[in-house]
């Protein structure tokens, strides 16, 4: 019998997109006021914004320069450390926002579709900071309005993760149908570039990209070659007309936080799994995913959760990895969040959380048998 905790984490996984939460700023004037300054062309009318229905506390952003901004610029650094401190100055605080524009349409036929907004309150951790290798674990820690205007104890949700390597020669590449391959970097791309591997909440891969940092005094900049990702909660829960999305990102960091851009081009593949010969890409989206660092904000639930359970996920990511080096190619049964294939994997962190006792060799047993059971097709 699951907990109620779990329950609910579970039924906002599944409403939730992979970034976004259905989440609203604390202040009710503040959720009328906001909107897009820009959408589909004149005469087409007003396409209100999907999203959040959930009401957040309100929180209070730290306007100050962080620690992680001044060291980021200090003189005399070699252009790998100051990378390094680019991806380290990440970690923190924050006040997440997201918004999501469908902005061209190449299909005259194509309905418009509403974009997409919401927010929540996140804490950013440095799982791993290895040198040439940092992990960033996203952990969501949320407080809600509830109807007699009192506040919900916090609500932990283990989010998606970023890992880099520096002048990495391989990544794990996405190939549609819920496929993935482990594909060679080219030696020519790899000097002073770095990989962006992104994973899902259950630590199974999502994408990855190479690109390169540069620095100037008002901010540092990573720009990701273009890569094929699958559909997050917030398209695949209303959209079946494509089944990839071929996108950039842009990682901008500034002296309160960072900005995410993507651009994104929604492509549909044939029966193949290759992109169809007529109008393969039927539209272009635009998102930005803006970290505001606030302060006053209890998160210490989330890093309750993420010490106890970080044992249990590092098993995961190992198990993860020996897949990739070992099979070169593999295929899931089901996308992840669809299939609901995560489910066992939670329940297991849940009891950790609970304080139960973690054991390494139960935790290798299990996360074996659930990945043949429950996760892996063939490939």
């Amino acid at each position: 019998m699951l907990s109620t905790r779990i329950l609910i984490t579970l039924l906002l996984l599944l409403l939730l997109p992979l970034a976004a939460l259905a989440y609203e700023p604390g202040s009710l004037e503040a959720a009328e006021a906001s909107r897009f300054t820009f959408s589909w062309p004149l005469g087409e009318g007003s396409l209100m914004p999907r999203g959040a229905s959930t009401r957040g506390v309100p929180v209070t952003l730290d306007t100050a320069p962080s620690a992680e901004w001044t060291r980021l610029r200090e003189s005399g650094l070699s252009d790998f450390e100051r990378d390094r401190r680019a991806i380290l100055a990440m970690a923190g605080p924050y006040r997440v926002s997201f918004d999501f524009l469908e902005i061209l349409r190449f299909d005259p036929t194509l309905k418009p579709d509403a974009p997409y907004q919401s927010w929540g309150t996140e804490y950013v951790f440095v799982g791993e900071d290895r040198g040439n290798f940092v992990a960033l674990q996203h952990i969501l820690v949320m407080r809600v309005v509830q109807q007699d205007g009192s506040e919900s104890d916090p609500i932990v949700i283990r989010h998606w993760r970023q890992e880099w390597r520096y002048q990495a020669d391989q990544l794990l590449s996405y190939d549609g149908a819920n496929a993935w391959t482990l594909r060679p970097v080219a030696g020519d791309q790899r000097a002073g570039s770095w990989v962006q591997s992104v994973y899902q909440v259950d630590d199974s891969p999502r994408y990855a990209a190479r690109g390169r940092w540069q620095h100037s005094d008002s901010n540092s900049t990573w720009i990701s070659d273009e890569t094929w990702r699958p559909l997050p909660r917030r398209e695949w829960s209303v959209r079946k007309d494509y089944q990839v999305l071929a996108g950039t990102n842009r990682h901008t960091i500034m002296p309160t936080g960072w900005v995410q851009e993507e651009n994104n081009l929604k492509l549909a593949l044939d029966e193949q799994n290759k992109p169809r010969q007529a109008l393969p890409f039927i539209a272009r989206e635009y998102g930005v995913a803006r970290y505001e660092r606030i302060r006053e904000y209890d998160f210490g639930a989330g890093r309750e959760y993420f010490e106890r359970t970080e044992p249990f996920w590092a098993e995961v990511r190992a198990a993860w990895r020996e897949i990739g080096q070992r099979r070169g190619h593999f295929s899931l049964r089901a996308p992840v969040d669809q299939g609901q294939l995560f489910v066992p994997f939670f329940e297991y962190a849940e009891k950790l959380a609970d304080g139960e006792t973690f054991n390494r060799d139960d935790a290798r047993a299990f996360i074996e048998r659930t990945l043949r059971e429950t996760y892996l097709g063939q490939g």
